[in-house]
């Protein structure tokens, strides 16, 4: 990022922490980078805007500062990304956490801001929520491997031809995962 651009993260904990007018950019931004076949939770472009809300609305209802986040990262004021960071209260599995939706708006790509979100989320998984780990799925084919590679995770396993995107066009879902934190 330069030096003279304002590059901000900014965590929400619950539904009605979110800034009137966030939930609108959250789905713009969405499903930019989902028509655009960005592996972010809807493969088959173009998405629906309706479908793309309703999902957000559901990570929004489901905030919570114990088991749900909402990470963004805003460039002079304007959404450029965002994720989300879940775990699980059992206690079972309530050391470990998974990353969902990583995504950043297409005009800003390159700039370092999808690696400054998921550090971000390391950073809060450890430090605020107790987290000795971090998982996510990723979909294969896409670089997805290489550039969480530079972040630190290693490939824990995939599931050859788990994700049909097209007659043709089977891909693996790569398992991935931080530790520690």
């Amino acid at each position: 990022m330069p030096d003279d651009t304002a590059l901000v993260f900014t965590q929400f904990t619950a539904p009605g922490a979110l800034p009137v007018g966030l939930a609108p950019l959250l789905v713009d931004c969405w499903t930019e980078v989902s028509d655009a076949g960005g592996a972010a939770g809807f493969p088959f472009p173009p998405v629906d805007p309706a479908e793309v809300t309703a999902a957000v609305d559901r990570i929004v209802a489901g905030l919570d500062p114990s088991s749900s986040r909402l990470v963004t990262a805003t460039v002079d004021g304007a959404l450029a990304g965002w994720l989300c960071l879940r775990r699980d209260t059992d206690p079972l599995v309530a050391h470990w956490g998974t990353l969902h939706h990583v995504q950043t708006r297409l005009g800003v790509r390159g700039r370092g801001i999808g690696a400054g979100l998921v550090r971000h989320a390391r950073a809060i998984a450890r430090d605020e929520m107790g987290l000795e780990q971090l998982r996510l799925a990723a979909r294969g084919g896409t670089g997805l491997e290489e550039f969480y590679g530079r972040l630190g995770w290693r490939e824990i396993g995939r599931w050859p031809g788990a994700l049909r995107l097209a007659a043709g066009d089977d891909r693996d879902e790569v398992l991935m995962i931080l530790k520690p934190l």
